[in-house]
C-alpha cells in the first residue's frame, strides 16, 4: 500500500477549512497573491495583455476552489447536452498531470502520463475531439484545424486563462463551499468567490440541495465494471455480497466524495485516499487485504496502462454520471445561439 501519511497537500486542505494558526500565518502571502491576480486581470481588461477570440463560441468549465469538485463529470454532461441540442462540441485542456509541452490531440489509446488522466477519461467516455496544450488559444486553433465540424469549444478548466476569450463561464463548487474564504496559500481560492460567472453549479452529493440561482449536480453510480478483461459488470449495491472484504481507493481531489457514493450504495469498505492525480508508480493494491477493490474512472485510465495492475481481478471501476436539472442545458444553448458568428 502507498504511503498513507498526511501529505503537505492534505495538511493544507485541512487548514483551508478554517482560519486557524497555519492559515493565519499564510494570510499575508494571500494578500500578495490576490494583488498579483488582480493586476493580471486588470492588464487583460485594459488590453495591455492580449485576449484572443476563436471563431466559435467557447464555454469554460472550472472552479475557483483548488482541488477536485467534480469538473470532469460536469464536462462530460455538457458534451452530451450540447450534442443533444445539435451542436458538435470539441474540448481543450491543459492536460494537468501529463507531460505535454506542445498541443496534442488525445486518442483513446493515449497514455495518461503524457496527456493527463482527465482529458483521457473524457475522450474514452465520449469520443469527443480533444486537444491538450499549455496555451489554450493554440490548443483551440489546433482543434478547429483538425476538426472543422466543431462549432463550440469546451475549455476544461481555464477560468484564470484570460488570454482565451470566452462566451460562457460555468463555475463549479461542492459541499466545501469556499473553505475559509481566503485566497491561496492561506485558503483554497484561486480568485475571490465573488468573481463573475454566467452559471454556478453545486455538486450537492446524493441528498443535498442548491440555493436559488444555483444548479444542483448529483453524481450517480449504479454499477461497477471489472478492470481486468472481460470487463464484467455488476450492480454496485451487490459488490459486498457473500461476505467479501471491500476496499476503496481514490486518487482524486476529494476522495471522500467517492467514498460517500459507495457508502450510499450500502457498502462497507476500508478507505484508502491517495493524492490527486496519483500515478500508481508504487502499486497501492499489492498486499492489500481485500477481495474486491473499488476505484474511480479517473484512476482506472492509469491503472489500465500498468500490466501488474490491469490484470488484478479484484479491481473494479465505478463510473459516475452527472445529473443536472434540464434548465441549465437550455440556458447554455440559448446563450450560444445568441452569440454572433465570426
Amino acid at each position: 500500500m502507498a504511503d498513507s501519511r498526511p501529505t503537505a497537500e492534505a495538511i493544507l486542505s485541512r487548514a483551508w477549512q478554517s482560519r486557524g494558526v497555519l492559515a493565519c500565518a499564510l494570510w499575508p502571502l494571500s494578500l500578495l497573491f490576490g494583488a498579483l491576480a488582480a493586476l493580471r486581470r486588470l492588464l487583460f481588461a485594459l488590453g495591455i495583455k492580449r485576449t484572443e477570440r476563436l471563431p466559435v463560441p467557447v464555454v469554460v468549465v472550472g472552479n475557483v476552489f483548488v482541488g477536485g469538485t467534480g469538473k470532469t463529470p460536469l464536462a462530460i454532461w455538457l458534451i452530451e447536452a450540447l450534442r443533444a441540442a445539435g451542436f458538435h462540441p470539441g474540448v481543450i485542456s491543459r492536460g494537468y498531470g501529463g507531460g505535454v509541452t506542445r498541443t496534442l490531440a488525445v486518442r483513446p489509446e493515449a497514455a495518461a502520463a503524457q496527456v493527463g488522466d482527465e482529458p483521457l477519461l473524457i475522450v474514452q467516455r465520449t469520443g469527443v475531439p480533444l486537444v491538450v496544450g499549455r496555451r489554450r488559444v493554440e490548443a483551440g486553433r489546433s482543434l478547429l484545424a483538425a476538426h472543422p465540424e466543431v462549432d463550440v469549444i469546451i475549455s476544461d478548466d481555464g477560468l484564470q486563462h484570460y488570454a482565451l476569450a470566452r462566451d460562457i463561464e460555468i463555475v463549479l463548487s461542492d459541499a466545501r463551499g469556499v473553505g475559509n474564504g481566503w485566497l491561496l496559500p492561506a485558503g483554497p481560492l484561486r480568485e475571490p468567490a465573488s468573481r463573475r460567472r454566467d452559471f454556478t453549479v453545486l455538486n450537492v452529493g446524493l441528498q443535498g440541495s442548491a440555493p436559488a440561482g444555483v444548479h444542483a449536480m448529483r453524481l450517480q453510480a449504479d454499477e461497477a465494471v471489472q478492470l481486468a478483461p472481460p470487463a464484467t459488470r455488476k450492480p454496485l449495491a451487490q459488490m459486498g455480497e457473500g461476505g467479501l472484504r471491500l476496499a476503496a481507493l481514490a486518487g482524486i481531489g476529494n476522495p471522500e466524495r467517492f467514498f460517500a457514493t459507495l457508502q450510499a450504495a450500502g457498502l462497507q469498505f476500508a478507505r484508502h485516499p491517495l493524492p490527486d492525480h496519483y500515478d500508481f508508480a508504487i502499486d497501492p493494491f499489492a498486499g492489500l487485504a481485500a477481495d474486491v477493490i473499488l476505484i474511480t474512472e479517473k484512476d482506472a485510465v492509469k491503472c489500465r496502462a500498468i500490466e501488474a495492475i490491469r490484470n488484478d481481478p479484484r479491481i473494479w471501476v465505478v463510473p459516475v454520471t452527472a445529473r443536472i436539472d434540464g434548465a441549465l442545458a437550455e440556458h447554455i444553448v440559448e446563450k450560444l445561439r445568441e452569440r454572433p458568428t465570426a
